[in-house]
């Protein structure tokens, strides 16, 4: 099953947010709290809680930033 292109942005934007959050999150939590038996459900928690956060944010910004990228690019 292929998702027509005109939804490509709204991709992008899930896909390169849902990734920074797991390893954001992930990065986050085990330096402030460490790496222990309860670290798999309070990531899983904190990337729920975050990524509609992050989704919205990533469909908003990335088109300016690729404007931005855009200009100061060859």
């Amino acid at each position: 099953m292929r998702i027509p292109a005109r939804f490509a942005p709204i991709l992008f934007s899930a896909f390169l947010s849902a990734i920074m959050v797991c390893i954001v999150s992930a990065f986050v939590l085990a330096m402030s709290q460490g790496v222990d038996s309860e670290f798999a459900a309070q990531w899983f928690r904190s990337c729920i809680s975050t990524w509609p956060v992050a989704f919205p944010t990533v469909a908003i910004v990335a088109p300016w930033v690729r404007r931005m990228v855009s200009r100061v690019t060859a």
